[in-house]
């Protein structure tokens, strides 16, 4: 210690004043005592020679060195000596005096530190991580990309900077791994909410991330492909006049697909999105639904009577009946081909909207609105089952159901678990009687609007089955014209289904009760027999021409 060392310069002193030593043997002590000196201070001088206290005065060098370790990754480990060099300059700014609150001056150093390491370290390897795990997912989708060949552009090895052990810096630390996770965890879980659709796209480059830089990703527990294009069911039930108008139904596989969009996909909307929607919101949303889709309908219906009504459109079908009925044994009782033509042909001299659409194109629209309004119910009891399905799929006997509440009774268990086990067997009657009976909507929306579509206060729509051959060949015409518009540069008015037209029209039918009149017609087989005759016409044509 230094007492003892002051304590043999002392009793040195006291010897060379009374010679008791010989030369060589004071030199040779005056040689040990020097070494005891060097040992004792060997600490202090360490202390001085290490001391980076200076750096708080050179401060441009810390963001060059950040700068240049992210440029060489390889470096990385070296990342703890600089931090602990730069701890060194906490003892000075303790002791400085300071008229602002203590240790302000060492907060404020250490924040200064974090906001480099953010700013040189954390903030550009997140992005080139992101960049990076893009990339690698893009390239596989055959995406013209820019040259990846490490000999050409060169190699970065960010991995290095992930596996640097947190750092520690005064009473924080610096865990480079886990502020790369957080940030792709966050930007994935936010990218996937904006953009439900590319959900496959986040998980992939999760996993890439997981497999290539070992980083541990948290789930996000986003649904994956249930509500991802899909609208909700309560956003269409308060939009159902905007929703029948901007979707095309198929009937066949139940399923709505959006008519034009500014996007680069359609939205569709299928009987899984119905029935996961459902279940977010109850099976109660399905009776509110219908009754907002019964609103609408009145609505439409008192238009369609309206274009009924009309003296120009009643006149022609009036005609239309009279000259079907003196001509039936004529005819061989089948409408033909050719008047229907000349009434699809003959309403656009009544005139045109501005879109050029004539009375009957906007009369089959709104018949096209209604038919997907009942094919969006359609789709709601088929989502409301699928749904039931699912939920009621871990009973194991419907036809046996076991009464919880007499199991709780009978175990002489709490009021509570009484009450519960009273509610669980509610929700499974529930579940059990709605799977096995389903509620007939379609046929609850013909009985609530038959009586007064039969009345004889409007017995103008009794006509309604002498348009639909006009209607139908209206019909055809516009699709076969979306559908030729598919392979169209600009696809405008393209569409490959749309059946809310035939569903619109079986439902009035049924309103009015005129199935029999309309197959009185024969509308159908009248159809098969004019392109029949036209096709034998131009086989003996062909033949003829042969001949010749």
């Amino acid at each position: 210690t230094h007492e003892r060392l002051v304590v043999a310069h002392l009793a040195m002193s006291v010897m060379l004043q009374m010679k008791l030593l010989k030369d060589d043997e004071l030199a040779m002590l005056m040689d040990r005592v020097r070494k005891m000196e060097a040992l004792v201070e060997l600490q202090s001088w360490l202390s001085r020679a290490s001391d980076c206290s200076f750096l708080y005065w050179h401060r441009a060098v810390v963001p060059i060195y950040l700068t240049h370790i992210y440029e060489n990754p390889e470096d990385a480990q070296r990342l703890h000596y600089m931090f602990a060099a730069l701890r060194d300059c906490g003892l000075p700014l303790r002791h400085a005096v300071q008229e602002e609150e203590p240790n302000f001056l060492l907060r404020e150093f250490e924040r200064w530190v974090e906001s480099l390491m953010e700013t040189h370290i954390i903030r550009p390897l997140c992005t080139g991580i992101e960049t990076d795990l893009r990339l690698h997912i893009h390239s596989k989708f055959g995406l013209q990309l820019d040259s990846r060949n490490p000999f050409r552009v060169g190699h970065k090895d960010l991995p290095s900077l992930l596996h640097v052990k947190p750092i520690r810096f005064f009473d924080t630390f610096f865990d480079i791994c886990a502020h790369v996770t957080h940030y792709l965890d966050t930007t994935f879980y936010n990218l996937t909410t904006v953009a439900l659709h590319d959900w496959k796209t986040y998980s992939e480059m999760r996993h890439l991330a997981e497999q290539k830089y070992n980083l541990r990703m948290a789930e996000p527990h986003l649904p994956s492909q249930t509500l991802e294009q899909g609208l909700d069911v309560l956003e269409i039930m308060r939009n159902i006049h905007v929703f029948v108008a901007r979707f095309n139904y198929n009937l066949n596989n139940q399923i709505f697909v959006e008519r034009s969009s500014n996007n680069k996909h359609l939205n569709t909307i299928s009987i899984r999105h119905i029935a996961n929607s459902i279940r977010t919101h109850g099976i109660g949303i399905m009776n509110t639904t219908v009754n907002f889709t019964y609103q609408f309908l009145r609505k439409k219906f008192f238009l369609f009577s309206q274009f009924l009504m009309d003296e120009q459109i009643k006149a022609r079908l009036y005609k239309d009946i009279r000259f079907f009925k003196e001509n039936r044994q004529e005819l061989d009782q089948e409408y033909p081909f050719d008047r229907a033509e000349k009434f699809n042909k003959g309403i656009r001299k009544l005139g045109l909207s501005a879109e050029g659409q004539s009375y009957l194109d906007q009369f089959r629209l709104m018949i096209t609105e209604i038919g997907n309004a009942m094919g969006y119910i359609r789709m709601i009891r088929s989502g409301g089952l699928h749904c039931c399905s699912n939920a009621i799929r871990f009973v194991p006997d419907l036809e046996d159901i076991v009464s919880f509440e007499e199991m709780v009774s009978a175990e002489g268990l709490s009021a509570e678990s009484k009450t519960a086990a009273k509610n669980l067997d509610l929700c499974v009657e529930t579940l059990a009687k709605n799977f096995a009976e389903g509620t007939e909507y379609l046929k609850m929306l013909v009985d609530v609007f038959a009586s007064s579509f039969r009345d004889q206060k409007n017995k103008h729509l009794k006509n309604f089955h002498i348009i639909v051959p006009p209607l139908t060949l209206n019909y055809v015409e516009y699709m076969m014209s979306a559908k030729e518009k598919m392979n169209r540069k600009n696809k405008t008015g393209a569409a490959f289904t749309d059946d809310g037209f035939a569903m619109g029209v079986a439902y009035i039918l049924k309103l009015l009760d005129q199935y029999a009149g309309f197959d009185s017609l024969h509308w159908f087989q009248s159809v098969k027999a004019k392109y029949r005759r036209e096709k034998g016409e131009l086989r003996a044509s062909r033949q003829r021409g042969r001949d010749d």
